[in-house]
């Protein structure tokens, strides 16, 4: 790994201090674009506003039609957490706004049967509850069947996604919905084209309150709908998307509210089944407990759970579902760490083939990989070696689905857009977005598909995109090392795009031991002061003088705060 520190512009870090951000938070947050203080203002008021959303207009109307008519919205949601939140969003919204709980219902794929998105079949699945209206959350911008499957059952269908739209013989073709809102379609001049699936369902039902109003048709009083932000925020985070100025808001403003006690009973719920403290919530509790165990129930069991506890109102039964999730969770851990021991073996004998060396992109098949955790593994192994990952595993109609994970500098959908137009027969079907993706083959054409993918890898990639680099904020400064410090950087939303600080330095090792048998416990001295510090999931000694990476964590033990720092990395072998 090579440690690289960021470039601070000096008259930003500057003007931010002037306006009364801490000296050091200037710092970081000037390295990471924040360009004047009004970036860092959390109120709603300064949210994107609705009306830049191309689509919402006609969605809002299709909405508020379907609630004045009586008719029924069926939600079509995804297996994953943000599709989940964004259901729960939308089911929540619309009550809130006037739709009768008899008229709201939804279904969400299986996916091992389904796959992904609004197929045909689901179509069919969801014509079991009578559908006036389709509402797909977290998918359906490249379900081209699936919504001319519905308009031909003669079902209205309005697409809220964020996905890229589908490719087909190179050219950009969305499905012929009766709208679509997403802020990637293309024409779409929507500032922000980062919100998750869970923020485009807020941002509808912005739209559909503004409608409603101009109608003289909300409920009174006024609903408010910043209630449903604490849902925003974990399926936002735990989606890995870009926190760029308007996604931090959002999720500010969700961690407000689970602080405060004031979240959804199944929020509550997942923090108490994790063991996490609500009322001291960030970005990592989202993105590292809850969203995993949302997340669990779609890649084991029945996403079905993970929408019921974000749904109900009842604490008891929010706390029962957020158990069996939890429960679902451990269950999930055991397969990857299983499935990941297999995958490396396969890396390790791919390397060897290679005699030594790794090839430029990574594709992994063995006939006992789970399908519901490739996602997870070939995230980890991407992690490992620093390649675009896909791993496979055999579907219930014996085809193979994979998983892509990718690193910075390689667009995943886009080559494998050029892997099926170098194979036309290769890929049976393939979606997703640059740092994930995914993709159906038979059986016979992994190692093909293993060719093809490199390849394009091979052409795309040069050394420096090959080499992994951890960017850094440089040295600490000693006086900064204090629990107050860490209680100043855990009060900022840091996530994918805006990452939390780490800051590099060369220490004395006064000592090191293991613990629990695979965490490095360090004892460190700089300066005359010395610090605790650990390294989690690391084995291999230290020398006795070393530059380490490392993140600023706040140690609670028997009542006391004290600050330890969690090494990311080393400069030394």
């Amino acid at each position: 790994m090579k440690l690289v520190e960021r470039e601070v512009p000096p008259r930003t870090a500057w003007a931010l201090e002037e306006a009364g951000v801490a000296p050091l938070l200037a710092r970081l947050l000037a390295a990471r674009g924040v360009r004047e203080a009004a970036e860092l203002d959390e109120n709603l008021n300064h949210l994107l506003p609705p009306a830049g959303l191309k689509g919402l207009p006609e969605s809002a109307r299709l909405l508020a039609d379907a609630i004045q008519a009586g008719e029924r919205l069926v939600m079509v949601a995804d297996y994953d957490c943000d599709g989940a939140t964004a259901c729960a969003v939308m089911l929540r919204g619309l009550r809130q706004l006037g739709a009768q709980p008899e008229q709201l219902g939804y279904v969400v794929p299986d996916r091992a049967v389904h796959g992904y998105g609004l197929t045909p079949t689901i179509v069919d699945l969801a014509m079991a509850q009578q559908p006036g209206l389709l509402v797909t959350v977290d998918n359906g911008i490249a379900s081209l069947a699936g919504v001319a499957h519905a308009r031909a059952l003669g079902l209205k269908v309005l697409v809220t996604d964020h996905h890229l739209p589908a490719l087909v013989n190179g050219a950009i073709v969305v499905p012929q919905a009766d709208a679509i809102v997403n802020p990637n379609q293309p024409g779409c001049t929507f500032a922000s084209k980062s919100l998750a699936g869970v923020g485009v369902a807020f941002y509808v039902l912005l739209g559909l309150r503004a409608e409603l109003r101009a109608r003289g048709a909300l409920p009174a009083p006024e609903p408010r709908l910043d209630g449903l932000l604490d849902l925003v925020a974990l399926g936002t985070v735990a989606d890995v998307v870009k926190l760029d100025a308007n996604n931090r808001r959002l999720v500010a403003q969700g961690l407000k509210r689970m602080r405060a006690g004031r979240a959804q009973p199944g929020v509550m719920a997942l923090f108490s089944a994790a063991k996490r403290d609500a009322s001291k919530a960030q970005g990592f509790d989202l993105g590292f407990a809850l969203g995993p165990r949302i997340n669990a129930a779609g890649r084991l069991s029945d996403m079905t759970l993970g929408i019921e506890a974000l749904t109900t109102d009842d604490p008891e039964r929010a706390l029962q579902l957020a158990t069996q999730l939890d429960a679902i969770n451990r269950e999930r851990r055991d397969i990857e760490a299983g499935m990941r021991e297999m995958a490396e073996a396969r890396l390790d004998g791919l390397i060897e083939a290679l005699q030594g060396e790794l090839p430029p992109a990574v594709a992994l098949f063995d006939a006992d990989f789970h399908e519901g955790v490739v996602g997870i593994v070939a995230s980890r192994i991407k992690d490992r070696v620093h390649r675009p990952t896909f791993v496979f595993a055999r579907g219930a109609d014996g085809n193979l689905k994979g998983s892509g994970r990718s690193i910075p500098g390689f667009h995943l959908r886009d080559a494998l857009d050029l892997v099926s137009k170098r194979e036309p027969d290769l890929l049976a079907k393939f979606g997703g977005h640059a740092m994930a993706a995914g993709a159906t083959l038979a059986v016979d054409d992994v190692n093909r598909f293993a060719l093809a993918f490199a390849r394009v890898a091979e052409e795309w990639l040069n050394e420096q995109d090959l080499t992994h680099t951890l960017r850094h904020d440089g040295a600490l400064p000693a006086d900064a090392a204090t629990p107050e410090t860490a209680r100043l950087l855990d009060g900022q939303v840091w996530g994918q795009g805006f990452e939390a600080p780490v800051f590099c330095d060369r220490f004395e090792l006064v000592s090191q031991r293991l613990v629990g048998e695979k965490h490095l416990k360090l004892r460190l001295r700089q300066g005359g002061k010395l610090i605790d510090g650990i390294w989690f999931n690391h084995v291999e000694m230290l020398p006795e003088r070393v530059t380490l990476a490392y993140r600023l964590s706040l140690d609670e033990w028997q009542g006391q705060q004290r600050v330890q720092y969690v090494v990311e990395a080393s400069a030394d072998p």
